[in-house]
């Protein structure tokens, strides 16, 4: 972010430009999470632990969702629009703070589970399917 704080000329006009399009970001993120929750949901994953972990910091996302979005509507009472200006330094930087440490947990949550996902599809991709899985039970 530093290039488009050199290009806009201060850390106003580039949080100006990172405040609208975090909008579509957090869209972006409720879509995201459905269809992940979804893929939890339809996975016949064998492992109870990673379907448990998988679960767990899935559950993880929507909260930091919503307390972003919350922390978000905060930092904009701060914003002078018109003005270009924020209206209380100090208190604008405090929960900037929070929203950046509350985005650092759902970032590292969601590499997680990145990581237990594709461990999971792995999973269901070595299980026998259709034919081979009535040969396997048919083995003695």
């Amino acid at each position: 972010m530093a290039g488009l704080e050199r290009v806009l000329g201060s850390h106003l006009a580039q949080g100006l430009v990172t405040q609208s399009v975090t909008n579509y970001l957090n869209l972006a993120g409720i879509v995201a999470i459905v269809l992940w929750g979804w893929d939890i949901f339809a996975a016949r994953d064998p492992s109870f632990i990673r379907r448990s972990v998988r679960w767990a910091l899935w559950v993880l996302l929507p909260v930091t969702l919503a307390l972003l979005a919350w922390l978000h509507l905060r930092l904009d009472a701060f914003i002078d629009f018109e003005t270009s200006t924020v209206t209380d330094p100090t208190r604008f930087h405090a929960i900037h703070s929070w929203y950046l440490h509350v985005s650092t947990v759902q970032w590292a949550a969601s590499l997680l589970l990145i990581g237990a996902t594709l461990m999971a599809w792995r999973a269901d991709d070595r299980r026998p399917t259709g034919a081979s899985a009535a040969l396997e039970s048919a083995r003695p």
